[in-house]
């Protein structure tokens, strides 16, 4: 008789989980996946695809107004939250019942509930146990609410994905992607949206010129950003709630959306009692190839707090199955990494920022801002930035950096560019299409005069 009842068990049906997971099915592994809610996890359920399925719903807005500078002639467009929620539901359902479709495809066997483990090899789902050879933690992170006075009043992204109607207004605190998304959905859909951030500008982490940039266009739209500002606390009064600041002045809104970060979901899940080393942040620690502090039991993706975007975490999945289950040894590279924000206008960027690449490079900067074509008919007062950050000494294109309309789309392919280890002359050589936006990346010649040192 085997050992164990299964080769792998996973705890978290999300992206890295369930890529996991499947290969490992597909490799011949019996494998189980607990989960304690929907599979898909936080990306496709509460996190990516429901929020991205928002932003296209609110980007109609600006192409209404836009239509207009190009002669078309359309009635007062009214939108519909209800209707969007519903369609945004329906959609989560049928992911929901591929990702099943595909772990059944796979021969893994999912088991609902929330999995503890009760030792290494072990797993407690509701009082039945059941054990595996190996033990993968992937059970994501969780938003963060700030501590004072009248939290229970704030929800966090997770609620906002499915409030049955659309407040008029809207406290958002924080500056980070998940604050901006949802400004720029609300606001677009109607609401008055004020941004309450603790520092001087947005998206912490982010090139300096990004931060300005973004800032900027989101208060064009009228979106108020509250900088050096913290919320003291929040009382529901009536159907409203009083929102006041550690400046002592309040506001009133119908919705407090909190979007302070996200915790590695760590906690009750019996790591620590087993002997799973917990980092500063409470985010599992492991080593290259996702291996924790115990043989058996590995992690991926944001419980490991690394990198947490979701192609990180299936690829860091698919090297987990690779390596152990495959017998083809796989490490993640987490050298240039893309990300976006789906903000109105997006951001994109790959590789380093301004201030991180000067720490190690000296550097020359290439910097374009200018109203896309598109706007000198649609009459949008809205602005694109394109930045490149390019090391002095051996012309290598460091970091690239966007705020535009489909700036992520167009990242995406300079990504590939920038892992290539493309230089700034192979840039200048490229021939760009014309006339688009991202040609713009290919026709920079000039550096920025003060930081060419």
């Amino acid at each position: 008789m085997p050992q164990y009842d299964y080769d792998l068990i996973t705890i978290g049906a999300g992206s890295g989980g369930v890529r996991a997971s499947r290969l490992a099915g597909k490799y011949g592994a019996k494998v189980a996946v607990v989960e304690s809610s929907r599979v898909g996890g936080t990306c496709v359920m509460r996190g990516c695809v429901p929020k991205k399925l928002l932003v296209y719903g609110a980007v109609f807005a600006n192409h209404f107004n836009d239509a207009l500078g190009f002669g078309w002639r359309i009635g007062e467009p009214m939108h519909d939250w209800g209707k969007l929620i519903a369609a945004k539901n329906k959609e989560l359902d049928r992911l929901e019942g591929v990702y099943n479709r595909m772990l059944r495809d796979s021969g893994v066997t999912v088991v609902p509930g929330r999995g503890v483990l009760a030792d290494p090899h072990t797993v407690e789902i509701g009082g039945k146990r059941i054990t595996g050879d190996k033990i993968l933690i992937a059970t994501g992170g969780w938003p963060v609410t700030p501590d004072f006075p009248g939290k229970e009043h704030v929800i966090s992204s997770n609620e906002a994905l499915d409030l049955p109607e659309r407040p008029e207004r809207v406290v958002i605190i924080g500056g980070g992607y998940i604050a901006v998304e949802f400004a720029g959905i609300f606001n677009a859909l109607g609401s008055e949206v004020t941004l309450v951030i603790r520092t001087g500008h947005l998206l912490r982490g982010f090139d300096q010129d990004v931060c300005a940039t973004l800032g900027e266009e989101l208060e064009k739209k009228g979106i108020i950003i509250r900088r050096d500002c913290t919320v003291r606390s929040v009382e529901k009064t009536g159907g409203v709630y009083s929102v006041v600041f550690d400046t002592g002045d309040e506001m009133i809104a119908d919705c407090v959306l909190a979007a302070t970060g996200r915790a590695p979901a760590t906690s009750n899940l019996g790591l620590e009692q087993v002997g799973v080393k917990l980092n500063a942040k409470r985010a599992i620690s492991v080593d290259g190839q996702n291996r924790t502090s115990v043989e058996n039991i590995f992690a991926v993706g944001d419980v490991t707090d690394r990198i947490n975007l979701t192609p990180v975490a299936i690829n860091e999945g698919r090297m987990f199955a690779e390596t152990f289950f495959n017998k083809r040894p796989m490490q993640m590279d987490y050298t240039n990494v893309a990300s976006a924000v789906f903000s109105q206008p997006p951001v994109a960027c790959v590789g380093l920022s301004e201030a991180d690449a000067r720490r190690n490079h000296r550097v020359r900067l290439f910097i374009t801002r200018f109203r896309a074509m598109k706007h000198t008919l649609s009459g949008r007062d809205e602005r694109t930035m394109m930045k490149l950050v390019v090391d002095k000494d051996t012309d290598k294109v460091l970091g690239c950096h966007m705020v535009g309309e489909d700036a992520p789309e167009i990242i995406q392919g300079f990504a590939v560019a920038l892992k290539a280890g493309a230089t700034k002359a192979q840039f200048d050589a490229t021939v760009g299409i014309h006339p688009t936006a991202a040609e713009e990346f290919v026709t920079l010649r000039d550096p920025v005069p003060e930081t060419d040192t």
